[in-house]
């Protein structure tokens, strides 16, 4: 019986430190901040978005755009819907990411818009090994395409 309260009491103490760990990972603030957007497709850097918080909801902006020689530098979103009401506003200041909520280990049920065709998307995120995970998708999370943001250095 002494032998298995030890077992017991080793196990405990080495699953605790990893449930702190785990703890400090799902930190909802953890995401705020300025972070590179990657082209899943191309694996470029394409801009810069500042995530914040207003009330208990998340939204990102992009603030900095890293355009090619042959790109407009100052684009404008032509490609929304014309009842939105960023549309052919500049992307530069444009809010992207909207009303993501706060759920258990990620952010949640809240969009994104994509500049580049215009569409909007629902949207989840979540940190991963420091970087930020941004899921877009129509209906079901399954159905879309994710992309990895690395924070600003």
């Amino acid at each position: 019986m002494k032998k298995v309260s030890m077992l017991f009491a080793l196990i405990g103490m080495m699953i605790l430190p990893m449930m702190q760990v785990q703890a400090q990972d799902v930190n909802p603030d953890a995401v705020l901040g300025k972070w590179n957007t990657i082209d899943d497709e191309t694996g470029r850097k394409k801009s810069v978005v500042e995530i914040y918080k207003e009330g208990n909801k998340l939204y990102g902006k992009i603030i900095e755009l890293f355009r090619l020689p042959d790109e407009d530098p100052d684009p404008i979103c032509d490609e929304c819907d014309e009842d939105d009401l960023r549309y052919n506003k500049k992307l530069i200041g444009m809010v992207i990411l909207e009303g993501l909520e706060w759920d258990d280990d990620e952010w949640d049920d809240g969009t994104i818009l994509d500049p580049k065709n215009g569409k909007v998307y629902s949207c989840k995120l979540w940190l991963k090994d420091g970087k930020l995970q941004v899921r877009g998708y129509l209906g079901f999370s399954l159905i879309g395409r994710s992309q990895t943001w690395l924070r600003v250095k």
